[in-house]
């Protein structure tokens, strides 16, 4: 995984609220993209792209709606997207999160997220940014500019707006660590197995009996 410090680019402005998981990554029913056959449900998560937003990104016949935001140039290859509360709400396909990691999204900023949405972020390398209602409101206002540009520093926790305003925000120890150095859940732990190796002698040291060496062999 790719790892995330401080990225800077051209935000998408998203001003919807309650955006789903199934507004994001549209199942059978309501995907023109499924529908015509054009990626298998089972597809790898890098290949998802097509069907993020499939719903309104795409008419019946394949062609993109052009008031659809993230049809539009410079939006088109934004890394960046701004939406209104409870982003990612609904079910808790991970399809989601690797729809928008496909189409080049790194960072979505929002006053708040669906809790797996934002759980399924960190190890598919994308960052969820809580800010404040009234601070998002004015970034979606300065995203409609397509020359202005957005910093999200994970390094420092903060968000600098085309404004020159500086926004800090929060994330867990280790959720950071993960974007940081570009690891995912297994990596993650695998980089921790010196520590897992010490508490689990501890553990032993304090409960022999229970050691893999003190328990009689299988029949």
């Amino acid at each position: 995984m790719r790892p995330f410090t401080t990225l800077t680019g051209i935000a998408a402005p998203l001003p919807w609220s309650n955006v789903n998981t199934d507004d994001i990554w549209p199942g059978p029913g309501a995907s023109p993209v499924l529908k015509a056959g054009r990626m298998p449900l089972q597809a790898p998560p890098d290949q998802h792209g097509p069907n993020a937003f499939a719903a309104v990104r795409w008419n019946d016949d394949l062609t993109p709606k052009p008031e659809f935001v993230l049809n539009r140039a410079p939006y088109d290859r934004a890394e960046i997207l701004i939406a209104r509360d409870n982003f990612g709400c609904g079910s808790s396909r991970e399809m989601a999160v690797w729809a928008l990691a496909a189409i080049g999204f790194r960072c979505v900023i929002a006053p708040s997220f669906g809790d797996i949405f934002h759980n399924n972020c960190f190890p598919n390398g994308v960052l969820p940014v809580r800010l404040p209602e009234l601070v998002v409101e004015d970034l979606l206002r300065q995203a409609e500019d397509p020359d202005a540009r957005f910093t999200v520093d994970l390094v420092n926790l903060q968000v600098t707006a085309p404004d020159g305003s500086v926004h800090a925000f929060a994330v867990g120890d280790y959720q950071r660590t993960m974007l940081l150095e570009g690891l995912d859940e297994i990596t993650a732990t695998l980089s921790r197995v010196p520590e897992i190796n010490r508490a689990e002698a501890a553990y032993f040291a304090r409960r022999p009996w229970l050691a893999p060496e003190a328990l009689p062999a299988a029949e």
